[in-house]
């Protein structure tokens, strides 16, 4: 089956990227591609979520945080015993990996789409909350519950930072707006959603060719890490998603969301919560192999996988 379109776009900037060509997107381009995207996947699940009672989404938030809690706790003890990196570091790339990857999981939600499966429109609530814990869970495991942690920069830093602020207020603009109050923007927002994140993974793949040369330094363990460590994750958020009674499609969301990894908000708190971190190791690891990875095979297996397994149980 061939890529969805929008991939092919990341493909021609990493292929730009690679040969050293003179293409790139303007600086102030890519902020507004990016804050549209935010506001736009913002807005949609806040319509969605005003069709569902909140209440009845907290037991199954609940769930899918504390289960994601588990993530960066095994990413940290592989980190550090098999990989033998420093306590630091294997801290911070943990971190990035609990965390999540907005652009993925709107290219997985584009993939759904393209195959007529919808997930449920609420799956962005999940992405709002995922955002943070895993953060916080890697400042714990480098720092432990010290007195020193500027824990109030820390969480300024990304409850402020434009995903999370984009993310939030668009999903309350959604909420109290309603279908027939956000209708006359569906135009912008919503059909064209697809036409500007073509545009951004270009950018995406300008940016992962230039993150190639970080992978040289950070050694084939990690390499391998950061491609193994997504199908776990990707199956975990299969068996949960399946557990919760989620559609194929919502599985399949589930997963990409804990199959992928963080490089916008993690990366401004560990610098600033773990500053002696390599940040070529967490970023080259999540941008240079897991965003790639998750785009081109991981998206259609967990999809694949989804499939499988609700036609077993079922």
């Amino acid at each position: 089956m061939p890529l969805d379109p929008v991939i092919y776009f990341f493909l021609l900037g990493l292929a730009a990227g690679v040969l050293r060509s003179d293409l790139k997107i303007p600086g102030v381009l890519y902020e507004a591609l990016s804050i549209f995207l935010l506001l736009a996947i913002g807005l949609k699940g806040g319509v969605e979520l005003a069709r569902h009672p909140v209440a009845e989404l907290a037991a199954q938030a609940a769930v899918i945080v504390g289960v994601a809690a588990f993530i960066p706790l095994a990413a940290f003890g592989v980190l550090r015993r098999i990989g033998r990196l420093p306590r630091s570091d294997s801290a911070a790339i943990a971190a990035h990996y609990g965390s999540v990857s907005v652009v993925t999981f709107a290219v997985a939600a584009t993939y759904l789409a393209a195959r007529g499966e919808s997930a449920e429109g609420y799956m962005v609530v999940f992405l709002v909350l995922l955002e943070f814990p895993a953060l916080v869970i890697g400042v714990l495991l480098a720092r432990g519950v010290g007195q020193g942690m500027p824990w109030g920069r820390v969480l300024h830093e990304v409850l402020s930072g434009k995903s999370i602020l984009l993310l939030v207020g668009g999903l309350l603009i959604g909420w109290v707006a309603g279908p027939q109050g956000i209708a006359p923007l569906d135009r912008l927002f919503f059909d064209l959603f697809k036409g500007f994140l073509a545009f951004f993974l270009l950018e995406m793949g300008l940016v992962v060719a230039g993150r190639l040369a970080d992978l040289r330094r950070a050694g084939a363990f990690l390499v391998g890490f950061a491609l193994l460590m997504p199908l776990v994750s990707g199956l975990l958020g299969i068996v949960t998603g399946e557990w919760l009674g989620l559609s194929v499609a919502g599985t399949a969301l589930l997963a990409t969301l804990y199959a992928s990894a963080s490089y916008i908000a993690a990366p401004a708190a560990m610098r600033i919560a773990v500053p002696e971190a390599n940040p070529a190791l967490s970023i080259g690891a999540a941008l240079g192999v897991t965003f790639p990875f998750n785009l081109l095979l991981g998206i259609p297996v967990y999809h694949w996988l989804a499939t499988m397994i609700d036609g077993g149980v079922r």
